[in-house]
């Protein structure tokens, strides 16, 4: 499958590289959907809609792969990755343990300062899931979830999120884009923090695992959904 009109919104930071002007660019029509799954990733139409030469293209998909958000396919070239079932569980599993801790060392560490931005954070959430605009709730999300990573002060947690943000970013989205979901997610925020202000580490890591939880859920139906389409 090619999409011919996929038009892309670079951000020409004269600090980046031209390289990574353009693997930002392809890794955010990956996440947010505008480059769909099973797409294919023809270097001469890339290169012209992005008014660059083949070479960051071909670095951009080069990284995209390494990522996991790319495959190389026989005789076809560059596709954007399936989302899969087996994909979905392994990157949740590994976002479920990683909350549940967070929302536990949290409940020890996070300040008061930080309580008043999480409950700040759960305002805004809600107040972004009014827009409709999935972009808008997925960046709400992001920084709600920051703060709990942020509040547990360990460095190293905090670094191995980073690294998988990108990854878990994907199927974020694709439960976010689900509107059906966005008043349960409004009440899970308001539940894994209510936790943490109460401190109640079971409380805090049993909302967490309920949020990935759901959020599995509503994607495999997703995914099976279009499967049978």
């Amino acid at each position: 499958m090619v999409n011919m009109g996929v038009q892309f919104q670079t951000n020409m930071d004269e600090f980046l590289p031209l390289r990574d002007v353009v693997f930002n660019t392809l890794r955010k029509a990956i996440l947010t959907g505008e480059l769909k799954p099973g797409e294919r990733l023809l270097e001469i139409q890339l290169a012209n809609q992005l008014g660059v030469s083949r070479t960051p293209i071909r670095e951009a998909i080069r990284k995209l792969e390494l990522e996991g958000l790319v495959i190389m396919m026989p005789r076809r070239g560059a596709e954007v990755a399936q989302i899969t079932e087996k994909g979905l569980r392994d990157v949740l599993e590994v976002r479920r343990a990683l909350d549940a801790l967070c929302t536990e060392l949290a409940c020890d560490r996070i300040t008061e300062e930080e309580k008043q931005r999480l409950r700040d954070a759960c305002d805004e959430f809600e107040k972004a899931t009014a827009t409709g605009d999935a972009t808008v709730i997925a960046a709400a999300d992001v920084a709600l979830h920051d703060i709990i990573v942020e509040a547990t002060r360990n460095q190293r947690l905090i670094q191995l999120i980073n690294n998988l943000s990108e990854q878990m970013y994907r199927y974020r989205f694709e439960y976010i884009k689900d509107e059906n979901q966005h008043n349960n997610l409004v009440e899970e925020h308001r539940m894994i923090y209510e936790s943490i202000v109460r401190c109640d580490k079971e409380g805090a890591a049993k909302a967490a695992k309920l949020h990935i939880d759901n959020q599995e859920s509503s994607i495999i139906k997703q995914i099976r959904a279009e499967n049978i389409s």
